[in-house]
Parts: structure tokens; sequence; C-alpha cells
């Protein structure tokens, strides 16, 4: 006698099995994935963001470009 749960908990296995590969199909593609220099830019802004703003709610988008810009040009004045 098969029990009824069973069958359930066999197809939640298979699925989270085919996730699970997936997602290393995944991982594995963007491990030989360069970013284009824009791309790695706005990540670099974006982390500056993230972090900054945790600390200093005022901290602006704004704000990091312009720190950022400066930064590129040479001309950062403190």
């Amino acid at each position: 006698m098969a029990l009824p749960g069973l069958s359930v908990v066999m197809s939640v296995q298979r699925v989270q099995l085919a996730m699970t590969e997936a997602l290393q199909q995944l991982i594995e593609a963007a491990r030989h994935s360069l970013f284009r220099e824009d791309e790695r830019e706005a990540q670099r802004r974006s982390f500056a963001y993230g972090n900054t703003r945790i600390e200093n709610e005022r901290i602006t988008r704004e704000m990091v470009d312009e720190q950022a810009e400066a930064l590129r040009t040479g001309s950062v004045s403190i």
C-alpha cells in the first residue's frame, strides 16, 4: 500500500533537484560572463549608494553619481 503523502514528497524533491541543477547552470554561466565597463560602473555606484544609505538617510543616488564623476575626472575636493 502506497502512502498518500509520499508521492507529494517525492515530487517536491524532484522539483528541488531540478531547481538546484538550473541554479548551478546559471551560476556556472555567470562565472564565465564579463561585465562591460558601464555595467561595472553602475554596479559600483549602486553598491556605494546602498552602503552609504544605510549609515545616512540623506544620501541620494545623485550625490553618489556626482562624487563618482568627480573621482573619474580628478576634480575631487575635500
